[in-house]
């Protein structure tokens, strides 16, 4: 699972790519930072909560 999870990472962020050069407005180009970076944020805390011991500590 975590190799295809990675595959369409990679996929997904060439497909982002692509779309960001093919922006010609700055304004455009702004708003699919933005929306990358609350895309990152939110794997990142779903990541960092799937990592936590489940159970109170000892």
């Amino acid at each position: 699972m975590e190799d295809e999870d990675i595959a369409l990472n990679s996929v997904l962020g060439l497909e982002l790519n692509r779309v960001f050069f093919a922006v010609r407005e700055t304004a455009n180009k702004q708003k699919i930072i933005e929306f990358a970076r609350k895309v990152l944020q939110s794997e990142r805390a779903e990541l960092a909560d799937s990592r936590l011991p489940e159970g109170p500590a000892s």
